[in-house]
């Protein structure tokens, strides 16, 4: 029945497509005149161009085109990807041009090439004469900021993107109200998304003109206007197609290849050309996730209640800006749900850097900041002989709490009930009390730690989403949205949210995955943990409109007051008994062929969101730490979510699975190394660079506590993104409370393990 079909394990929509193979992706495609694109990337990390020449490229044969900053347009542009500002101060910084004269990182693109295949186009690349004028590099934010740094940019005084924070309540006087007053430093490491599918797009110029694009992106609508900015062109003269796209994780929030490749087709008159970045080019010229170095100092009173907190971090944003200080400012704002405090001051800095970009990643600066606070308050706990769950308890957000900042209300918690389920899944008393007295080269421990997070930007941002529906001759529908399925199962929740509405079956929901800038609804794309409590609502309205359309034709077709009827299982029937008037099919048929009042019917909807959800959760983990070898092993580890309703169990806890195998990789082995002189890559490919495999996770509890959120459809809220979030501080914790050491810096690898455990004398 169709009430069943929301909250049920259904199988993925686009299951057979991907695992048969026939699922299309970006590099999938191609055409019999296809021609290759390559960029030719800076050696140095901060050089100017002196002089560029390519003739000796541009002569080689099959070398259709050689771009270089002098055959692009100059025009500044953003790449984030964000919904346009109508508000010119919150725009993001437009500090790129498609090319430049000027390299900011080793890797930055300073020329381009077209030929008819790949050899020809890597030959090319080594007939460019390019004379450099080197820069001294600024490798870290300390560096960048010291006085009399050159500017990467020049129009940025002190190399520092934006200073902006807040202040709640009165910092000094919590200092004079608390008993004990707490300091720690803290930071987090340069890591990568590392998604399956490396950056790929092409693009050809139509039989009308307009450029088109097809991409792996996770935001296709707003690619359309940054190729546009890029090139000075109208926005409409740019359509964008995204066909299945093999994960992002924020890596394709970004418009990283577009416009580079809108201008090789241009140079070649509009013949279709394929730019596909190899997985080391994509390791520094896409995006990473920020590092972060904290400060913070808490003030506390004898029983244990937060009065105040005083955090500084400082962000290291990389060459461009990106995201900019969105970052910095989304950690510092969606944490502070959790413990609300009398007094909470924020003070992050985002510096350029001469390092590879960062931007937007999975947690959008949460994963950074609960490290830090999270890590801090076990070191609270511990200084005042308290156990570090009983500390969060007495500090935890409740229901009706209302955000002082931007007036966004908690209207549903469930996170005293994570950890209480998390607690009671891992045995916490009973194995704290096992570990206690220790001794021997082998320690276990207990960690935990908490989070909060939100279902989308509002009100920092736009939150416009759009849905179409059309109901077929047979009875079924087509859905069409805006939101892009990147492979977090959005497509599959979507398809059960109508057939629950229509009361038809899942398989008669047939969704339409490409997006296409000229044809789908608009929105603003996947990310921000968005999508099923955003583009959900437009879903819900979508079908409820297609529905009502239903009933008001069957109205006409049988003198039946539409408020009578019902949809279910296929079947008009009525309301109150359930007893079948007609077959939906039959109704489909009239709506496209009766002589008299066929009327095909659609819906068409968007959905403005002007309100907000908050989830909350709890990772809570089991460690084995060797102090001789500095191993770290993860025993048991449970997520707990707070994500109001879930609508498909199975893919949540798919959703969960991939967050928490990224937050170990986070807490124990990624981090992208840099030459400390140069910022050459020291290991930009998957050898190097350690993601855990099967071989390295653990067996990953999940759990979810259900709650009811009153302004979503169905009930629910974000999950896309917090799994990754509370990983690496649980870790961490764990590893505290085996050794008593306090690891505030990751990832946690074996050499630095087996290091502070020598120094701190248990080795």
């Amino acid at each position: 029945m169709a009430s069943a079909v929301v909250g049920r394990s259904i199988s993925r929509v686009d299951a057979v497509a991907k695992v048969t193979g026939k699922a299309k992706y970006t590099a999938d495609f191609f055409t019999r005149d296809m021609l290759v694109g390559k960029i030719l990337r800076s050696p140095y990390a901060h050089a100017r161009i002196k002089n560029i020449d390519a003739d000796r490229a541009r002569a080689l044969p099959g070398v259709e085109a050689v771009l270089t900053y002098k055959d692009v347009p100059q025009i500044k542009f953003a790449t984030a990807g964000h919904p346009y500002a109508l508000d010119p101060k919150h725009r993001d910084k437009a500090d790129r041009t498609i090319l430049t004269d000027k390299a900011r990182f080793v890797g930055d693109a300073v020329a381009a090439v077209v030929a008819r295949d790949e050899l020809t186009a890597l030959e090319a690349l080594k007939l460019i004469d390019v004379e450099y004028e080197v820069l001294e590099p600024l490798l870290t934010p300390e560096a960048a900021m010291r006085e009399g740094a050159p500017r990467i940019h020049e129009d940025c005084e002190g190399n520092i993107l934006s200073s902006f924070g807040y202040e709640i309540g009165n910092i000094e006087e919590a200092w004079q109200k608390a008993d004990y007053i707490f300091e720690d430093e803290l930071e987090t490491s340069i890591v990568q998304h590392c998604q399956l599918e490396n950056h790929t797009s092409y693009a050809y110029v139509d039989s009308d003109g307009r450029i088109v694009i097809v991409t792996s992106t996770q935001i296709p609508h707003i690619i359309r206007r940054i190729v546009g900015q890029a090139l000075g062109i109208p926005w409409g003269r740019v359509r964008v197609i995204k066909p299945y796209v093999g994960g992002g994780f924020g890596s394709k929030q970004d418009a990283c290849l577009e416009p580079i490749v809108a201008a090789m087709t241009l140079a070649v008159g509009g013949r279709p050309v394929k730019l596909e970045l190899s997985r080391e080019e994509c390791m520094i010229d896409t995006r990473t996730r920020h590092a972060i170095k904290y400060k913070i100092k808490t003030g506390v009173s004898k029983d244990g209640k937060l009065i105040g907190m005083h955090i500084k971090a400082v962000a290291n944003t990389g060459a461009y800006a990106s995201h900019g200080h969105s970052i910095a400012m989304a950690g510092g704002t969606k944490f502070r749900i959790l413990y609300p405090m009398e007094a909470l001051k924020y003070e992050p800095y985002t510096v350029y850097t001469n390092l590879p970009v960062a931007g937007a990643m999975r947690g959008y600066g949460s994963p950074q900041i609960t490290f830090a606070v999270e890590s801090h308050l076990d070191a609270i706990a511990r200084r005042l002989n308290m156990d570090p769950i009983e500390l969060r308890l007495k500090n935890l957000v409740t229901e009706g709490y209302v955000d002082p900042l931007n007036g966004n209300r908690v209207r549903s918690c469930g996170i005293r009930e994570c950890i209480m389920k998390g607690k009671e899944l891992i045995k916490w008393d009973e194995k704290k009390e096992r570990y206690k007295n220790q001794t021997g080269s082998k320690r276990r421990g207990l960690g935990m730690a908490c989070f909060s997070y939100a279902s989308g930007t509002h009100p920092v941002g736009l939150e416009m989403a759009g849905a179409r529906i059309v109901l077929n001759q047979d009875g079924s529908v087509q859905l069409q949205v805006g939101a892009t399925e990147i492979g977090q199962g959005s497509d599959t929740v979507f398809a059960q949210m109508v057939a629950e509405v229509l009361g038809i079956p899942v398989d008669m929901v047939h969704v339409v995955s490409t997006q296409d800038t000229d044809i789908t609804p608009f929105d603003t794309g996947a990310y921000a943990s968005r999508q099923t409590y955003i583009t959900g609502m437009a879903v819900a309205k979508a079908a409820a409109e297609v529905k009502a359309k239903i009933l008001d034709f069957v109205w006409g077709m049988t003198d039946i007051p539409a408020h009578a009827l019902d949809i279910k299982d296929r079947n008009i029937v009525y309301k109150h008994s359930g007893e079948v008037v007609m077959p939906l099919e039959e109704v489909a048929l009239h709506t496209y062929y009766d002589t008299v009042f066929a009327s095909p019917i659609t819906s068409d909807t968007s959905n403005n969101a002007r309100i907000n959800a908050f989830v909350f959760g709890a990772t809570f983990a089991e460690v084995e730490v060797d102090l001789k070898t500095g191993k770290i092993e993860i025993l048991e580890i449970y997520n707990v979510h707070d994500s109001g309703k879930i609508i498909n169990p199975q893919l949540a806890e798919g959703q969960v699975h991939g967050g928490v195998s990224m937050g170990i990789g986070y807490a124990l082995a990624e981090q992208l190394l840099f030459d400390e002189k140069t910022g050459r890559p020291l290991n930009n490919n998957l050898l190097d660079y350690k993601i855990p495999t099967i071989m390295d996770v653990p067996e990953i509890g999940v759990a979810f506590v259900e709650t009811h959120e009153p302004t979503s459809p169905y009930g629910c809220k974000a999950l896309g993104e917090p799994p990754v979030i509370p990983v690496a501080p649980a870790v961490r914790n764990a590893v505290f409370d085996a050794t008593g050491v306090a690891f505030n810096r990751l990832p946690m690898t074996p050499q630095k393990v087996f290091e502070k455990c020598k120094e701190a004398g248990l080795i």
